[in-house]
């Protein structure tokens, strides 16, 4: 059966619902009725402002940041780049879409990188898109772009 991301206690996890992502406490709930958000795009609430949607598109997912990512946001992040590294059968590819970031800490690197481990490890493609501006300057300035884009493009980065 297929894991999915499921947020319980302001945190994110795994859960088993085949169909829908099911909210163990509705008080916790963003979404307004049953509690369930459709699997093929995930708005994901936080309270540091940054905004993360995931989008399922057949193996492959995508998740598109929009908002500043710092030592408050970061958290949120790790949790959902972990809980979709967690899902039972395994992404083919995450594409962690950067293009509406104005800002990034390094504590949002250390956790993309992270998780750039985590899938290497489950050999899962992990790609960064829309870098730019400050964002750019920041994984170019730490040597991290190195990383995540070996030829040195630095338009869509894996």
């Amino acid at each position: 059966m297929r894991r999915l991301i499921e947020r319980r206690c302001g945190r994110l996890h795994a859960s088993t619902s085949p169909e829908w992502i099911r909210h163990d406490d509705p008080r916790s709930c963003s979404q307004t009725g049953s509690g369930r958000i459709p699997v093929t795009q995930l708005t994901i609430p936080s309270s540091s402002g940054l905004k993360i949607t995931v989008d399922h598109s057949g193996q492959d997912v995508i998740v598109c940041l929009s908002g500043r990512i710092n030592i408050d946001s970061s958290p949120d992040l790790r949790d959902c780049l972990r809980a979709i590294l967690s899902t039972e059968p395994l992404p083919r590819a995450v594409t962690v879409d950067l293009t509406s970031v104005p800002y990034i800490e390094t504590s949002g690197i250390a956790t993309l990188i992270e998780a750039l481990k985590i899938a290497a490890h489950q050999q899962t493609r992990f790609h960064l898109q829309g870098l730019s501006g400050s964002v750019l300057r920041l994984f170019e300035v730490t040597g991290v772009l190195a990383l995540f884009d070996p030829a040195g493009r630095g338009e869509k980065v894996s």
